[in-house]
């Protein structure tokens, strides 16, 4: 057995390879790593993997690699059968996230696949494209309550405190999903009274609340203002039960992004108002 099989500090090497943007195979990819919850990964994306000579590269490359040290794990989304079939003979551990599945597909569907590389992140349908490139200018117009206009066309308004994940929530939802969402900060004025801030008053069936834990939300807030009022952990308290009762009060849901991922978010969000792009 050799030093570096033996060095378990070492760095694992990770790569994440496809002949388009390798969108799929990082998220994939780092979806199955989560259920090894070590940190010793080096994670390489190499997209756009078109040509034979570029496949047989990223080979030598990971070869390499496994000659001198730990063994690379691989994820690939590649498309092209012969881009696949020259990756699959690397000596990384290949995670193969397409071809397992194909064989399967064209038996069940009855016609072979297409072989069409770029189909899951380019422009596919058109109008599921534009839709979704208008929801993101959408979500930038009325990020933090900057506009209330057509505030109507909405489908999900997301109300909380500074810094509890309002914006990359937004965000995620108009790319990912195509969904209008907007976003409204709630202030010190709109924890004086029980009500709703004005603006949202005839759209509370579309709002949806953030929390977060105090002690969280004033490290976040400490890194924008170090030893500000805004930042203390007494100011920070008092937002977030003050947030709280005023959900609870208006049956708005609500959920804590204190320990969740902006995907879980996202998630939780479609499920709980019940969107659909």
């Amino acid at each position: 057995m050799t030093n570096a099989a033996l060095d378990t500090s070492a760095l694992r090497p990770v790569y994440f390879l496809s002949d388009s943007t390798g969108i799929t195979a990082e998220t994939l990819g780092n979806t199955l790593l989560t259920q090894f919850p070590v940190d010793n990964f080096d994670r390489v994306t190499i997209p756009f993997i078109t040509t034979e000579e570029q496949a047989r590269s990223v080979v030598r490359t990971i070869d390499g690699l496994a000659a001198t040290g730990p063994q690379p794990l691989v994820f690939s989304t590649a498309v092209s059968s012969e881009i696949r079939q020259i990756l699959a003979g690397c000596k990384g551990a290949m995670v193969d996230l397409i071809g397992t599945h194909v064989g399967v597909l064209e038996e069940a569907l009855g016609h072979p696949a297409s072989g069409e590389p770029g189909r899951a992140h380019g422009l596919g349908n058109a109008a599921r494209y534009q839709s979704r490139m208008a929801a993101v200018e959408y979500a930038m117009e009325h990020d933090d309550g900057q506009s209330l206009r057509a505030l109507e066309k909405a489908q999900v308004i997301l109300v909380a405190p500074s810094r509890c994940g309002k914006t990359p929530t937004t965000m995620y939802l108009a790319l990912q999903h195509g969904i209008f969402a907007a976003n409204f900060p709630l202030v010190d004025e709109d924890f004086q009274s029980d009500g709703l801030p004005k603006p949202l008053k005839p759209f509370v069936s579309k709002c949806f609340g953030l929390s977060s834990n105090p002690l969280r939300l004033s490290q976040i807030r400490t890194e924008r203002r170090p030893s500000s009022p805004y930042a203390s952990l007494r100011q920070c308290g008092f937002e977030l039960r003050s947030a709280e009762q005023l959900y609870v009060s208006h049956r708005i849901p609500y959920l804590n992004s204190a320990t969740v991922s902006v995907e879980e978010m996202a998630a939780t969000i479609l499920q709980r108002m019940n969107l659909k792009h």
